[in-house]
């Protein structure tokens, strides 16, 4: 690693490269002060990376900041102070853009994740991916264990540090093989609204939709919250945990309610 360094700074004198914003570097750790390192960049002004550019997640410190000291790796170069001619450098910044690059793998392969919960609020669940912050919108939740929950990465949006994340969309991914296109099952009704009723089919919420109900009213006291309801899947969505059912095509609907 220091050879690597060494390097570096072969290269900026030979070239007469000139460091930019966003350039990464590579660098030792030198020096130690009380609110941030000195870092030796083969620039002529030694290079300076602030305490609070460690780390991403500010949950996390550091317990012994000598362990640092002589360690050689890439830093990002955030800007140049204008007074002191010094670089400053961030690790922080760097491990985000890495960070952001693993994210985006892992929402082009559909992984399911079960990490701790950091924080439960009106609107949702926080959670932390990759030290990046994920929220859990209260609509894409299904399951919640004591102090972790499953999800999938539902949207991704890096330059405004949104990460959305679904438990829904996760839950239904490992139940899939419990739902096919045109099956009939059975499922409790927990809940009535003014434009269908939702159901819970192995522990997965599914919407009957008004228009897939027929003539018969979601009001009506043919459906009771608790009970049991025969229906036929009639649409998946695996991206967003959505399913939608049908009776309108069930013989014998008035019949439908079973212990």
């Amino acid at each position: 690693m220091i050879k690597r360094k060494n390097k570096f700074a072969e290269i900026l004198k030979q070239y007469n490269y000139q460091l930019h914003s966003g350039d990464i570097v590579a660098g030792t750790i030198t020096h130690y002060e009380k609110i941030g390192f000195l870092v030796d960049i083969g620039t002529e002004k030694i290079g300076y990376l602030p305490q609070e550019e460690l780390i991403i997640n500010f949950k996390d410190t550091i317990q012994n900041n000598l362990t640092l000291m002589n360690t050689t790796r890439d830093f990002f170069l955030i800007t140049k102070n204008i007074n002191t001619k010094q670089y400053v450098l961030s690790i922080k910044r760097l491990d985000y853009i890495r960070a952001w690059k693993r994210i985006k793998q892992m929402y082009i392969e559909d992984i399911v994740f079960n990490l701790p919960i950091h924080q439960i609020n009106k609107g949702g669940i926080i959670t932390y991916l990759e030290g990046i912050q994920g929220f859990i919108p209260k609509s894409h939740i299904c399951h919640v264990k004591k102090d972790t929950i499953k999800f999938k990465i539902l949207t991704i949006n890096d330059n405004k540090n949104q990460l959305i994340l679904s438990n829904k969309s996760a839950e239904l991914k490992l139940s899939l093989h419990k739902f096919k296109i045109g099956e009939l099952l059975y499922g409790k009704i927990t809940n009535l609204k003014s434009y269908g009723l939702f159901i819970k089919i192995y522990g997965i919420k599914a919407l009957l939709h008004i228009s897939e109900i027929g003539n018969i009213n979601c009001k009506n006291e043919i459906f009771i919250k608790g009970e049991l309801i025969k229906v036929q899947i009639i649409h998946l969505n695996k991206e967003h945990g959505q399913i939608s059912v049908s009776i309108r095509q069930l013989k014998n609907i008035t019949n439908h309610h079973q212990q």
